[in-house]
């Protein structure tokens, strides 16, 4: 095939097309799943709890069971299977959001846990494509601006669409905006498909990525149980405050800011994905996976106090809600996309350890969905009396205080572990990286 060749030829050309491939279908993505997230469904309840929150509970609950699932299913996942599992999770999430539409209020939430059931796989399948390559860093760029940027601008889309249609209800919205995305998505997802595997330079730098057994997870954990566990509660935090902030964006700025518009929710995102861009994007020209790896971590430690020292100077205010906004949304996607795309990879990479990174983003991801479903039954039922922004601000010092701790424990144990490699001078799994 004439276009594999040339992508095979030219990196310039490969990374482009993946950068754009991967992005594409992961912005698409989101059009599933956040817009509904812009309507504010005034009015409306279950029990005693808004129904906005019952809708987002839902949705999350489906979308943590998601993840539990894909601890198994993406770090098991065949290379030829990939392409009719990512399109069919797509088209269950779609005709879930046609039944939310068709099935009247009070009873349509339950579609709402159908609907973040298959899109939490999302993320896995198409990094699937990137992985274990030397440019996976820059290759992942696509995939970190869309997770920065995606709500943001899809969330300001429904609001203007819903501005030319008025007469569409909030509760088909959300099937309307994916309807209109779906053929993106489908031919984003075709430019994945045609992606050349990875090469016999990109094994040897990175470790072959192949489909994990039983045995690899149970090796693993035993090896690096200790600061696997802590960078999965620091994720868990991170998802949680970043969850809670992007659900209840329109909410917290009706609090901060009586005279905000819509485009600010493009314009925090859009500084924050050209940040994370030039930072992650930077890491792929880093060759060496230790220095890289020791990278990673200085970027997650700038990305919490970047939150923590927002969050103080909007409390004191110093700074204006706009800039507490952006200053906690780049400290969150910094760390958590690092986290996501990158440290494992360079771990993967520095270790020689016979895994793939979705296995390990995918425990993350998993206790952290659980972690989000967990604050907004917290919030709902305990904490009633604190405005929205008040539980951001609270969670965000709770934060940087916790990911400190773990952040420090994870990395003392790793460089324990090398040098206790070196000691023993006993087939030092990082000295080939």
């Amino acid at each position: 095939m004439r276009l594999k060749e040339a992508l095979t030829r030219s990196n310039t050309f490969f990374i482009s097309w993946a950068v754009i491939a991967s992005f594409g279908a992961y912005f698409c993505m989101y059009a599933f799943r956040k817009p509904f997230n812009a309507g504010l469904y005034q009015g409306l309840e279950l029990g005693e709890v808004s129904y906005k929150a019952i809708l987002i509970i839902s949705q999350v609950a489906g979308y943590t069971l998601s993840k539990f699932a894909g601890i198994k299913v993406i770090s098991e996942l065949k290379h030829n299977a990939r392409v009719k599992l990512v399109i069919g999770l797509i088209l269950i999430a779609e005709l879930a959001l046609l039944c939310f539409g068709l099935v009247p209020y009070p009873y349509n939430f339950v579609f709402m846990f159908m609907n973040g059931l298959p899109l939490g796989m999302v993320y896995g399948v198409v990094f699937s494509f990137l992985e274990g390559r030397r440019f996976t860093e820059m290759l992942a760029m696509g995939l970190n601006i869309s997770v920065v940027v995606a709500s943001g601008i899809l969330k300001t889309t429904y609001i203007e669409v819903h501005g030319l249609f008025p007469g569409i209800s909030e509760f088909w919205m959300p099937f309307f905006m994916g309807f209109l995305f779906l053929p993106l998505f489908l031919m984003f997802v075709w430019m994945l498909s045609v992606i050349p595997k990875p090469t016999a330079e990109d094994i040897a730098l990175r470790t072959e990525r192949v489909p994990m057994t039983s045995a690899d997870k149970r090796l693993v954990m035993r090896q690096f149980g200790f600061p696997i566990v802590c960078l999965v509660i620091f994720y868990a935090t991170l998802v949680v405050v970043r969850d809670f902030r992007d659900n209840f964006t329109i909410e917290i700025w009706n609090e901060i800011d009586s005279h905000w518009g819509s485009s600010v929710l493009t314009t925090t995102e859009m500084i924050t994905g050209i940040v994370v861009l030039v930072i992650i994007g930077g890491l792929a020209f880093v060759r060496d996976n230790l220095t890289g790896f020791k990278l990673t971590y200085l970027i997650l430690f700038a990305g919490i106090t970047l939150i923590g020292i927002g969050t103080l100077l909007f409390e004191k205010s110093v700074i204006s809600g706009f800039d507490w906004m952006l200053m906690v949304g780049l400290g969150l996607f910094l760390a958590y996309t690092v986290l996501q795309t990158v440290v494992f990879e360079r771990m993967i990479a520095l270790y020689r350890i016979k895994a793939n990174a979705g296995y390990f983003v995918y425990i993350c991801e998993s206790i952290g969905y659980m972690g989000s479903v967990g604050l907004l039954l917290y919030k709902e039922f305990f904490m009633k009396d604190l405005s929205w922004s008040r539980v951001l601000m609270q969670f965000s010092y709770l934060q940087f205080c916790l990911g400190l701790l773990l952040l420090a424990a994870s990395n003392i144990f790793f460089d324990k572990y090398r040098s206790g490699r070196s000691a023993s001078k006993v087939g030092t799994p990082f000295a080939a990286a």
